[in-house]
């Protein structure tokens, strides 16, 4: 037999190996096959691409754990009382809630706010949220014009923005997603009826009028997305023309990142993406990693999925005390879990968590009470005070306060209720995908039809087991997809107790198809390993991975009360303990330089506190003397690794990075001989 065949047929059984004591057939591949469609739930309707992943109706998913905690908290904290705190969310005089548009405020912030604020009391249940969210809801409804035209006047007439009689589509862009989250949840049809007049509008705005503007040209992907959603619940074909307008008149971010600001890197690199669905050109799909690795590889080389971009990236300004906008955080993640659903590919998943683990929960005080504008690697000091031209903007930057930041403070609100809202996917050929993990349940149809829930029970991303119980009326045959992240390498399969054999790699997705009865169990594990990244471009510093999750120095907090209200208050951060430590590994095997301690898990179920991470690794490192906090109160810029230090070594504690509001995440390594540095 030809050596090439024998090597076809070896491919093959490991791809798919049949398991008789499970009564199921496992197998892995890179994304799911699209040759099958799905029946109940609504993916891409041709002749857009075959959707690999569908996202699932609001409200399907319901959070457990640590997961409904961050909903929960952010309902009580500010941005669920932003309606008590924001000018920008006054009653009286705003445009969004007017029948004429008119109004003396209202542009991208109440949008910006509903656009999480609803969405978090749809997930939870909450009635005064979504009492509140229907008030504005309302209104924009009510509020189009003959011509198909919704929201302010002043958008109309570019006053916000100065385009001089040209149309500002910005506004309306955010609160469409509204619309739709609306209409996810409720399937108030009037919605499609809005959407479809203000559509057809966009088609009679003329070509060199459509998309002007600083905002909406960066950023007309997100309008794109609401095209292609309102195409596959209605089919109208002038959405498809309408669509290549859009693309047309959007900035081309198919050749190029076409600007430098860090929200419209965030929410625009993967614009191109989202037409390859119409226009099937693979080099639209590969755009979107090609922008997103120049971004990663130019200002991006540091922990925590985000990238040096406060306000704007700057070239010299790479180091990880560069910050990014909490906004962008977000939009960051939003866009990569679009992304999956257009190609399935589990990169986008592993990007998604390791800026949700990682970068997003020290954006805010662990309460949720305040955030802070700007967040970096390497921050030691959050105080009121001025941080220009270290960082990109002046102001106080780094003040924990609900009360200012104006974008950040009413857009960060939809991280985690669409984090929440993709945990799950529909899949081709009936089937479920759990395709980013954190305690939750399911509901969805199977199947033939057959509703059931599976419950997801898991401490990840602190711990590397999840458990899956599935509740059914009936036995019912459908495929249960299991993603398993980019760092895993061998998981590990359990079904009804019984091992079985993956057979899966890193970045692909175990297929369990079988049939399904009430009370079957399906216990994962991903083994998590230590491990480190050099940062060659950052002065050979290094990181400490464990899982999804980095890893830093964890400093005392001490926190300093400065401004705001005794019912909301804002606050400094001021370190207690030394940060300027340099690791000492051991050079051969490094991962041995590191132990890891279990706690218990923090009865709050808050486990993005410094003093509550339920996993801390033991390490040993040197004081570096000379390295020291700048003029500003920013950390000192790294220098070159391995770094000489006569002091003692110390056993010091890393805790999780979102954990960490003071952190060190990119450290020099303490090294001796010819090599090593002095710290100048």
């Amino acid at each position: 037999m030809h050596k090439n065949t024998l090597v076809t047929i070896t491919l093959m059984f490991l791809l798919v190996c049949v398991c008789s004591s499970a009564g199921a057939e496992i197998s892995a591949v890179d994304r799911p096959d699209t040759a099958t469609g799905n029946d109940h739930y609504l993916g891409n309707r041709a002749p857009l691409l075959p959707s690999p992943f569908i996202k699932l109706p609001v409200g399907a998913i319901e959070p457990k754990g640590w997961v409904r905690k961050q909903l929960e908290l952010q309902a009580d904290g500010f941005h669920g009382h932003l309606t008590e705190i924001s000018r920008f969310l006054v009653k009286e005089g705003n445009a969004w809630l007017s029948p004429e548009g008119s109004g003396q405020h209202g542009w991208e912030e109440p949008a910006y706010w509903l656009k999480g604020f609803s969405n978090c009391g749809y997930i939870l249940g909450d009635k005064r949220m979504i009492d509140e969210s229907k008030i504005w809801i309302e209104a924009a409804l009510a509020g189009q014009k003959e011509d198909g035209w919704f929201g302010p006047d002043k958008g109309r007439k570019g006053a916000a923005t100065r385009l001089q009689g040209r149309e500002d589509l910005w506004p309306n862009m955010i609160m469409l997603f509204c619309l739709q989250n609306y209409y996810e949840f409720t399937g108030d049809k009037r919605v499609i009826t809005l959407m479809t007049n203000y559509m057809k509008y966009l088609t009679t705005v003329p070509e060199e009028k459509f998309l002007v503007g600083y905002w909406p040209k960066m950023r007309g992907g997100d309008l794109l997305y609401s095209v292609y959603w309102l195409y596959n619940r209605t089919g109208d074909k002038f959405l498809l023309e309408l669509a290549k307008k859009v693309h047309r008149r959007t900035a081309e971010w198919q050749n190029d990142v076409i600007n430098w600001h860090n929200v419209n890197m965030s929410q625009g690199f993967g614009q191109p993406a989202t037409f390859y669905m119409q226009s099937k050109d693979l080099d639209h799909l590969h755009a979107a990693e090609r922008n997103w690795r120049k971004i990663r590889d130019m200002y991006g080389q540091v922990p925590g999925g985000m990238f040096g971009g406060d306000e704007n990236c700057r070239p010299g300004f790479t180091g990880p005390r560069q910050a990014v906008e909490t906004c962008g955080m977000v939009e960051m993640m939003l866009s990569h879990e679009i992304l999956l659903t257009i190609n399935g590919d589990g990169k986008w998943a592993d990007r998604c968590e390791d800026v949700a683990f990682n970068s997003l929960p020290a954006a805010f005080t662990s309460d949720l009470k305040a955030l802070h504008y700007l967040t970096s690697p390497n921050m030691i000091l959050c105080d009121r005070h001025n941080k220009s031209p270290g960082l990109q903007n002046g102001g106080p930057m780094l003040h924990f306060n609900p009360h200012i930041h104006r974008c950040c403070q009413h857009n960060t609100g939809h991280g985690w209720p669409y984090y929440t809202e993709h945990l799950w996917l529909a899949t081709p050929g009936n089937g479920l995908a759990a395709v980013m993990y954190a305690p939750s349940r399911v509901i969805a149809k199977v199947g033939g039809g057959t509703k059931i829930s599976i419950l997801q029970e898991t401490m990840y991303p602190f711990d590397e087991n999840i458990h899956l119980t599935v509740t059914a009326s009936r036995p019912v045959s459908f495929p249960l997809y299991l993603r398993v992240p980019g760092w895993c390498e061998n998981p590990g399969l359990k079904i009804n107790g019984k091992d079985v054999s993956a057979k899966a790699g890193p970045r692909q997705y175990i297929i369990i198809d079988r049939k399904w009865t009430d009370g079957d169990k399906v216990d994962l594990n991903l083994p998590m390993k230590i491990t480190l990244r050099k940062w060659t471009q950052n002065n050979n510093s290094v990181s400490v991975d464990r899982g999804p999750l980095t890893y830093s120095l964890k400093i005392g907090e001490k926190y300093v009360r400065e401004g705001g209200t005794d019912k909301w208050p804002a606050w400094e951060i001021h370190p207690t303990t030394a940060w300027n430590y340099g690791l000492v590994l051991n050079e051969n095997k490094p991962a041995s330089s590191f132990r890891v301690v279990r706690k218990s898990w923090p009865g709050d179920n808050q486990p993005f506190k410094a003093d509550a991470a339920p996993i801390e690794l033991r390490a040993r490192a040197k004081k570096i003397p000379a390295w020291q906090k700048d003029h500003l109160g920013l950390v000192g810029k790294l220098q070159p690794s391995p770094v000489k230090s006569d002091e003692p070594t110390e056993n010091v504690t890393l805790i999780p990075m979102g954990c960490a509001r003071l952190r060190i995440s990119a450290f020099p390594n303490i090294g001796s001989g010819p090599d090593a540095h002095e710290w100048k």
